[in-house]
C-alpha cells in the first residue's frame, strides 16, 4: 500500500472514531430526564418507585445499586408516600432506571439549574 493511500486511510479512521464518539456521548447525555413529583407508591421488594408528576402524570422508576439517594435518610426505605421529591433517571429497555432522588426544593428550578417537569417523552 501507498504511504499516501495508509496516511489517507488512516485520517479517515480518525474521523469516524471521533464522530462515533461524539454521538455516544451525545446520546448519554439526552437519556438523562428529569421528574419532578409526589411518591405515590414505592414496592421493596420489586425495587420500585412510583410517582404523580406535577403535570399530573403516573411514573415508574427502577431504583439499582447505583442509584444516588441525596440528603434522604435511609435512602430507599427513607422514601414516603406524599413526599416531594425530584428524580434524575435514564431510560432502558426494561423502564426508567432512577439514577438521583432527592428532596424536592422549595421554590424555581430548585437551585440546580435544571428547571421545568418532564412528564415523560416529548415533555421539557
Amino acid at each position: 500500500m501507498s504511504r499516501k493511500r495508509v496516511s489517507s486511510l488512516f485520517a479517515t479512521s480518525l474521523v469516524c472514531v471521533a464522530f462515533a464518539t461524539a454521538l455516544l456521548a451525545s446520546g448519554a447525555q439526552a437519556a438523562l430526564r428529569h421528574f419532578d413529583g409526589t411518591v405515590l407508591s414505592k414496592d421493596s421488594s420489586s425495587k420500585t418507585l412510583r410517582i404523580t408528576t406535577e403535570g399530573g402524570s403516573k411514573v415508574t422508576f427502577k431504583i439499582n445499586g447505583n442509584t444516588e439517594f441525596e440528603r434522604i435518610a435511609g435512602g430507599f426505605s427513607g422514601l414516603r408516600k406524599g413526599m416531594s421529591i425530584e428524580v434524575d433517571a435514564v431510560m432502558s429497555g426494561s423502564g426508567l432506571i432512577a439514577r438521583q432522588i432527592e428532596p424536592q426544593s422549595s421554590g424555581g428550578d430548585g437551585g440546580g439549574g435544571r428547571g421545568g417537569n418532564d412528564d415523560g417523552p416529548g415533555h421539557t
